[in-house]
């Protein structure tokens, strides 16, 4: 098949002012590039949509330095080699890496963290469970959380692509499971779908919230698993038992640029040994063979469950990242770029 020569990319042309919007990103046409020496050619075919992106077109400080104006927006993806210079890749491979907001990219190797298995069936389950958001479940609930059968997992966003998955491992691992989730339908997703314990809808809850977390966990809370921060955490910690773990994975309850004001919870990590530790899960790349074999074999054994949305066109990122913000998705945002015409 002939290459174009010409690619759609999606670029970054403003910075939130504090809230996202799709016009903070421009469409623009530009040449399809060429690989030298020691580089490959890779066709993007899926795109992954992420909460964390929010923080990532903030010119605020993070674990990243602020995606730059006028260049291609930073994205999770997975891909197809189509040509390759590159000794380790070979045409009709697939790799999942941060190839970006594009139809098309040119890597030396640096911007791919493995090859997908084509065994694992869709190629962009390698964008969720079998990708950052399942690794991220996977290691932080057990490398940081570390549970113990029997114990309280309480997890915020429950219905969301990480926190869907936390949940369910730690069903497997023998806990009681509790979600928090922002609509009746998550709700029932996490009972009926992920097989959560309990599962609250903090959106409907009011005031009344802290009483319904309490109700839910009458035994405390052990790990707590937090993509929110903000006032859903501040209805939690007070339930925290003595040597919980407090999984810091997201902030996406409080502003961009990190300002937020609420309870000071010191004095309650102080008392009860709480141990409370930011994830990343950039930062444990070696892990990612063991986590995936886990996690792959819980899929296709059907031990863990999972949903995707799946937005067609790359044109369409920007109010995919809109809508899952807004919370008006029910699975892994998922955008499919281009069809996959090759064989592995």
């Amino acid at each position: 098949m002939a290459l174009p020569t010409e690619q759609t990319q999606v670029v970054l042309v403003a910075r939130p002012a504090p809230a996202v919007t799709a016009d903070l990103f421009a469409v623009r046409r530009a040449p399809v590039p060429r690989p030298g020496p020691g580089e490959l050619l890779i066709q993007v075919l899926w795109l992954s949509i992420d909460p964390a992106m929010r923080g990532w077109i903030a010119d605020a400080p993070n674990y990243r330095p602020p995606v730059p104006l006028n260049e291609v927006m930073f994205g999770f993806t997975v891909g197809r080699v189509v040509e390759s210079n590159h000794p380790d890749y070979v045409p009709g491979e697939l790799v999942y890496g941060t190839q970006g907001w594009q139809e098309y990219a040119v890597s030396d190797g640096s911007d791919i963290d493995h090859k997908v298995d084509p065994a694992w069936g869709s190629p962009s389950a390698a964008l969720g469970v079998l990708g950052h958001t399942g690794l991220t479940a996977y290691l932080g609930l057990l490398d940081v959380g570390q549970p113990k059968e029997g114990e309280t997992v309480l997890v915020t966003t429950a219905a969301g692509a990480v926190g869907s998955v936390v949940g369910q491992i730690a069903r497997l691992k023998g806990c009681r499971t509790v979600g928090l989730a922002g609509s009746d339908e998550k709700v029932r997703l996490c009972r009926e779908f992920y097989g959560f314990d309990a599962a609250i809808n903090y959106r409907s809850a009011g005031d009344r919230l802290a009483d319904l977390v309490a109700e839910a966990c009458p035994d405390g809370v052990d790990i707590f698993f937090d993509n929110v921060s903000g006032p859903l955490a501040e209805a939690v910690f007070p339930l925290l038992n003595t040597r919980a773990r407090v999984v810091q994975c997201g902030t996406i309850g409080i502003a961009s640029d990190g300002s937020a004001n609420g309870p000071r919870p010191g004095r309650t990590v102080l008392a009860k040994r709480i141990r409370w530790e930011g994830f990343l899960v950039l930062d444990h790349f070696d892990a990612f063979p063991r986590a995936l074999a886990d996690l792959g074999r819980w899929v296709a054994d059907g031990r863990i469950r999972h949903r995707e949305d799946v937005v067609e066109g790359l044109a369409s990122a920007p109010d995919a990242l809109c809508g899952m913000l807004a919370g008006r998705n029910l699975g892994k945002v998922v955008v499919k770029v281009a069809r996959d015409t090759a064989k592995a």
